[in-house]
């Protein structure tokens, strides 16, 4: 096992010091899954005091006696935990003596195995249950949810993000005391369900959270959509369509935003449906859904700016867009409203909505080719404003006053820039105002008009180059 050398020096430290010392947890489970650690935690029989004797660079803030050293290293004394009567918190914590006490409380078995290298702790068959990827409860299930209620979730988030079924007995626990959910905080539900949304197996999680009947207590307007039908063109209910939604954005990679806003988007759809079967409508249901994810995201602690951002994903999630008839302004306008950082997650959503819906395709030629009209609109036009003159320094320059000769000056002088960028400097662009100013109007004209055709073939390459970015014509 691959144990990094400063946590060897930290076991060998406590037991120089006469101590037992022991890895434990997810560090332990995810070494036996050949998966590397991104936290490691020690157990040992020295008391918060002693710990911090061996180690004088340490902090320490919690009634658990934890002592963090080396920056980001905890170690807990052996313990054993008491009555939970909030189910969340014991009512008091002593120190344990052994090991054999401290995994007792632990909450599954795979997360109950210790390792005092070589050798390997396991009173619970937590080693058979990783091979039979199986989440089970550590002991009797419905002691271990009585001690923290959350614990119903974090075997769903254990499942989904290990890919593991839940054991039945622990779902039958889970089942029935679904209502302890209830003495959880919203800040320790929120974090435990976004580490199922970030998972690869999101959908399932989210799901399993249904069958379990923890839903209800976490985003209960969810599982409103359950088994509501839509119109002719969903073969999915609402809430199915929604799970399926989110299996593709968690397929894709895409951002915590975007996985919540495609779960989230039709969540509107069940109080604004309106008729039955397949000609049911739910006009402006994405207006009501953003009113209503407002609430939820609230009620869970979520920032202020995660909010905003999930909302308008969700308020916009249904924009128009026909290739004959959107026009760069009203793409502009989209813009602006969801704010250009925002756009491509926008269609994102939009695309994870698609294939939501049963459809093959998740970017269909309108959606490139909106992209390509965004990217369009995005890009500074090549006009004279480019340039660090104006007709004013012309006037000046050239001592006339307005007439067609400062446009055509200006066209000739662009038709510079573009041939060079470097070109787009004041000091240079004057001299050549004064060398313009000595030709012909004849002369200049020519210029100008030729200036102008180079514009255009810049233009039409530009444009050209972008279209075959999106597969467009």
């Amino acid at each position: 096992m691959d144990i990094p050398k400063k946590i060897e020096g930290i076991l060998k430290k406590l037991e120089k010091n006469g101590y037992k010392a022991y890895l434990v947890g997810g560090c332990v489970r995810d070494l036996l899954m050949d998966i590397e650690p991104k936290d490691w935690d020690i157990t040992t029989d020295a008391s918060p005091e002693e710990i911090q004797k061996i180690f004088p660079d340490n902090f320490m803030n919690n009634k658990f006696g934890t002592v963090t050293v080396l920056g980001s290293v905890e170690i807990t004394p052996f313990r054993i935990e008491t009555k939970y009567t909030d189910k969340r918190h014991p009512d008091k914590v002593e120190w344990a003596k052994t090991i054999e006490e401290d995994l007792s409380r632990r909450d599954f078995t795979i997360n109950s195995i210790a390792l005092e290298f070589p050798k390997i702790v396991d009173l619970y068959k937590g080693q058979e249950d990783l091979k039979k990827r199986i989440v089970r409860a550590v002991g009797k299930a419905e002691d271990r949810f009585a001690e923290d209620a959350l614990r119903m979730m974090r075997a769903v988030r254990f499942a989904s993000v290990l890919d593991f079924t839940i054991d039945k007995k622990t779902a039958d626990a889970i089942k029935k005391n679904a209502p302890w959910m209830k003495a959880i905080s919203k800040e320790r539900i929120r974090d435990e369900l976004l580490k199922i949304i970030m998972s690869d197996n999101a959908s399932d999680g989210i799901e399993m959270l249904r069958e379990l009947g923890l839903l209800k207590y976490i985003i209960p307007e969810l599982e409103d959509g359950y088994r509501v039908a839509q119109s002719k063109h969903h073969t999915y209910d609402v809430y199915k369509h929604s799970i399926l939604s989110l299996k593709y954005a968690a397929q894709k990679k895409f951002s915590k935003d975007v996985r919540i806003a495609s779960l989230l988007h039709d969540i509107g759809k069940p109080k604004s449906k309106r008729g039955s079967g397949e000609n049911a409508t739910f006009y402006g249901h994405e207006v009501v859904g953003a009113k209503m994810v407002r609430q939820i995201l609230n009620h869970l602690r979520f920032s202020k700016k995660e909010i905003e951002k999930i909302t308008k994903l969700i308020r916009y999630h249904l924009f128009y867009y026909n290739v004959d008839e959107v026009t760069e302004a009203s793409v502009r306008k989209l813009v602006r409203k969801v704010g250009p950082e925002s756009i491509e997650e926008l269609l994102q959503v939009r695309m994870a909505d698609r294939i939501g819906s049963g459809v093959p395709k998740a970017e269909p030629y309108k959606l490139r080719h909106m992209k390509y009209i965004i990217e369009k609109a995005a890009k500074d036009p090549i006009s004279v404003k480019m340039l660090k003159v104006d007709g004013g320094d012309i006037m000046k320059i050239l001592k006339i006053k307005p007439s067609v000769k400062i446009g055509r000056v200006l066209d000739v002088l662009l038709g510079y820039v573009l041939v060079d960028p470097k070109n787009n400097k004041k000091a240079y662009l004057e001299r050549e105002i004064k060398k313009l100013g000595k030709l012909s109007d004849k002369e200049l004209d020519f210029l100008s008009k030729s200036s102008r055709k180079e514009r255009e073939e810049v233009i039409m390459k530009e444009d050209k180059m972008t279209k075959q970015k999106y597969w467009v014509t």
